[in-house]
């Protein structure tokens, strides 16, 4: 049976993955309301179709930072690529460079940044990452990907501690033992020992971290900082106050706090107090062409897709999340000529149906 949609391949994945990894991608935090919800938020929005507008030529590209990209979708930084499929994030690499958007690496990847560098060396990437309690181990993550050509830093704020997600406490979920995080290789040796989250020893992440250290990261990297994880339009002020040069609109997935606002309901706030200074994006809850069509019309340059790049992994490694992405390419421009836009610049709030109160 070919997959044509996203939902296709979320139903192979869960049929394919051990119980533990299924778990453990699915997850959201407590009874997952946040998580559910940035699904359900998508259906709720109404779009405004204009017609007789002459669509027979279309034009999905747009450009992040100054770069230019296919089309405005790209993968959202996830742990651990290789519980879904041997390559792990060599695949996702090279399925992105292939398709031509943006890949943000996570932190917790079972690849190294220099293996996913070799495997795609065009390819246009990002690179996530925390701050640790060792400011040294971020400094010197920081200093490698730079040196590598990733062309920007997205920092995740929304971690002081990790979520409480109930199934990998019950699944007593660890990484394989053949699998690690690669960026720390050797690092972690004395900890052992101890006990680990996700891959580290726990206690690995900085509780302090405080919008100085966002001034810290800026003065150790000539690469622009992108904060991921504001939900607010205090925050998206005070990230523009701070130099930031991005916002990813984003609650984790709704693996962090259950209760939060679903990321694309978040958006147009933080859209109207950032008023083109720097870019937003937004990630969480994305399953179709139109879902990005929503996302752009309110104001999204740009949108991530986390958990549905693992689903390509696990079907058919690069291939699958190749896939994956070439159904949201022609699912959005799809939706773009059926709502009368012939490229991203015709894509605006008018588009939008704004329930009456």
């Amino acid at each position: 049976m070919a997959l044509v949609c996203l939902t296709d391949f979320e139903e192979y994945a869960k049929a394919h993955l051990s119980k533990a990894t299924w778990d453990y991608y699915a997850a959201g935090a407590d009874e997952c309301c946040t998580r559910d919800d940035n699904l359900l938020a998508y259906k709720r929005i109404r779009l405004r179709p204009r017609i007789l507008r002459d669509v027979s030529v279309s034009d999905t590209r747009t450009t992040v930072q100054g770069t230019e990209i296919s089309f405005p979708v790209g993968i959202a930084p996830t742990a651990f690529h290789c519980l879904a499929w041997h390559e792990g994030e060599v695949a996702t690499a090279r399925a992105t460079e292939a398709l031509n958007t943006c890949y943000i690496t996570s932190t917790y990847s079972t690849c190294s940044v220099e293996e996913i560098v070799a495997a795609a060396p065009n390819g246009y990437r990002w690179f996530q990452l925390y701050v640790y309690r060792d400011r040294k181990l971020s400094e010197q993550i920081v200093h490698r990907v730079e040196a590598l050509g990733y062309k920007a830093l997205v920092l995740t704020v929304d971690v002081p501690y990790t979520g409480k997600r109930r199934n990998d406490i019950r699944n007593q979920f660890k990484l394989p033992p053949h699998l690690k995080v690669k960026n720390f290789d050797g690092v972690f040796q004395q900890e052992a020992a101890g006990p680990e989250e996700y891959g580290i020893p726990a206690n690995t992440l900085d509780p302090s971290i405080s919008w100085k250290d966002v001034y810290w990261l800026q003065s150790i990297t000539r690469l622009p900082v992108i904060i991921k994880g504001i939900l607010t339009k205090e925050d998206a002020e005070l990230a523009v106050e701070h130099g930031v040069q991005g916002i990813i609109v984003s609650n984790h997935g709704g693996r962090q706090l259950d209760g939060g606002p679903a990321s694309i309901d978040a958006l147009s706030e933080i859209v109207d107090t950032v008023q083109g200074r720097i870019e937003v994006y937004v990630d969480g809850g994305i399953r179709t062409g139109s879902d990005v069509l929503k996302s752009l019309a309110l104001g999204a340059k740009c949108v991530f897709i986390g958990r549905p790049a693992v689903w390509g992994l696990a079907y058919k490694g690069e291939e699958g999340v190749r896939e994956v992405l070439q159904i949201l390419n022609d699912e959005f421009r799809l939706s773009m000529a059926l709502s009368g836009c012939r490229n991203v610049a015709e894509i605006n709030r008018n588009l939008i149906q704004f329930a009456k109160l």
